[in-house]
């Protein structure tokens, strides 16, 4: 099962109040305060963990809280810190709390751990309240209280290129072919029902790196409007270095592949107009078919753009698509680098 989106409950710690104890030594009698700090609570920290792959841990154990700190001690013994409440969460989640709907954390990087709420600080034992007048104090604070929220994760998958086309498009099939995931695949339209994440890899020998591919369940008319399965997987493209649309040019489900690529184009327009300025390259699929050919020339003459000509089935022209992807992504990276400000930095 994948789940992409869910709302948890979250508790951090409390302190541990402070101690108040007396020496009581031999040769010792003026012995003063001595009672110990209680422990800091632990924290909910979120931790980026790049072999988590969705949240459905979390749909299941929606409440996580941090253990309390131990109390003080005598003989200036403090109380161990609170174990914090880790949460692994794959790379691209985000973190928005329910009571003002801000995102309040952003898990991008794999090892990078984000404190979401605090434990309460221990409490001080009596030594701290010793003073000239008062050399036998018998007070000690309290643990303050562990920081608590009710949170909505949201998972945003963080992929090179983003696979996008109609129902029976043919983008499974591409994703066993360059990947090594194993989608399911059918002749029938919303045979994927969540994302898929599959890597690819350079064919090069001589040439070391990897592409990861979002495949994103079919989009259909009125996608951004709640429409179909698309509308809620949308999200699942809005970090991808490059969009790749896939087209049935053989118009098997009796679609023009020309209105299909302009409804794309308009759904993601809705949707966020800013994917449109993502990078993006055209696949013709089933170009092993007859009407394929026909189709492809009525759709360059409407839509000035260069398309790469693909079989899914017969495995023709994957090659070379999978050199264009590795091209045009390493350009949309450096592209990005350069306008990131860090990076002129």
């Amino acid at each position: 099962m994948f789940i992409d989106e869910c709302v948890i409950k979250v508790q951090a710690g409390d302190g541990g109040r402070g101690c108040v104890s007396f020496r009581r030594e031999k040769f010792e009698p003026w012995g003063g305060p001595n009672g110990g700090d209680g422990g800091k609570g632990g924290d909910v920290v979120l931790l980026g963990d790049d072999d988590t792959n969705n949240l459905i841990d979390y749909k299941y154990k929606p409440h996580w809280k941090g253990e309390r700190g131990e109390h003080g001690m005598g003989s200036d013994c403090n109380g161990r810190e609170g174990r914090p409440a880790i949460l692994k969460l794959p790379l691209g989640t985000i973190a928005i709390d329910e009571d003002t709907g801000k995102v309040v954390a952003e898990v991008i990087e794999d090892g990078r751990r984000i404190v979401l709420r605090k434990g309460g600080n221990g409490g001080w034992g009596n030594t701290h309240f010793k003073t000239s007048t008062n050399r036998a104090p018998k007070r000690a604070n309290p643990g303050q209280p562990g920081e608590g929220g009710v949170y909505r994760l949201i998972l945003k998958s963080i992929a090179d290129v983003g696979l996008v086309g109609f129902p029976n498009a043919g983008k499974s099939s591409l994703t066993r072919q360059i990947t090594k995931a194993r989608p399911r695949t059918a002749a029938y339209p919303f045979t994927t029902l969540h994302p898929q994440i599959g890597v690819i890899e350079h064919d090069d020998p001589r040439r070391s790196g990897r592409l990861l591919l979002a495949d994103v369940p079919g989009l259909i008319e009125g996608a951004s409007e709640n429409r179909g399965l698309g509308h809620r997987f949308l999200r699942h493209i809005e970090r991808c270095t490059l969009l790749m649309f896939l087209i049935d040019m053989a118009g098997v489900d009796g679609r023009d592949p020309r209105d299909d690529y302009a409804t794309l184009l308009k759904e993601l327009k809705l949707y966020d107009p800013a994917l449109l300025e993502k990078p993006r390259v055209v696949v013709a699929n089933k170009m092993d078919i007859e009407e394929a050919a026909k189709n492809l020339a009525k759709f360059k003459r409407r839509h000035k753009a260069d398309v790469l000509e693909i079989s899914c089935l017969t495995g023709a022209g994957l090659e070379k698509l999978k050199k264009e992807l590795f091209k045009r992504v390493g350009k949309g990276k450096a592209k990005t680098a350069k306008a990131s400000p860090v990076a002129a930095e």
